[in-house]
């Protein structure tokens, strides 16, 4: 018996969150078991906003932002396994244990593996790696609310 992998492309995430250029940091999401796990891929460009002043002539990804790419893929884990995709926006709530181990720079395509730690109600906890050619580039726990911001 085979199983198929669901991938999710950007025009269907942008569907899902409401994250828009350029804050949506995610433009495919694989390998998802609902409840789970997922891998989001973020295709890392010299063209990205954030590269001319972090920092010219040596661009490297805010760490800030390798965080939020695990917290929008969760989102798309979060989304196919309640599937509820009406309005549903998602909010930080903690970020422990982050580490930036190696920069992350244009020509990379970062993997954001994110697995779900637990979840109690509308509060999800997870720990997010974000790879570049298997290498670990960056980690954290993190745990965010769902909420659906018509009915805030």
């Amino acid at each position: 018996m085979t199983s198929e992998t669901r991938v999710i492309e950007i025009g269907e995430i942008m569907d899902m969150i409401p994250h828009r250029y350029p804050f949506l940091l995610i433009d495919k999401v694989t390998d998802i078991v609902p409840g789970e796990s997922a891998i989001g891929i973020k295709n890392v460009t010299m063209n990205e906003p954030f590269f001319q002043g972090h920092f010219p002539g040596h661009p490297i990804m805010p760490g800030v932002l390798i965080i939020e790419a695990m917290a929008q893929t969760s989102a798309i884990l979060v989304i196919e396994t309640t599937g509820n995709r009406a309005g549903n926006v998602v909010y930080f709530m903690t970020v422990d244990q982050a580490r930036f181990r190696k920069p992350i720079t244009p020509g990379d395509q970062v993997e954001l593996h994110v697995t779900k730690q637990r979840n109690r109600g509308n509060v999800w906890k997870f720990s997010g790696e974000a790879r570049v050619d298997g290498k670990l580039m960056a980690q954290a726990v993190y745990s965010a609310m769902i909420v659906d911001q018509n009915n805030e």
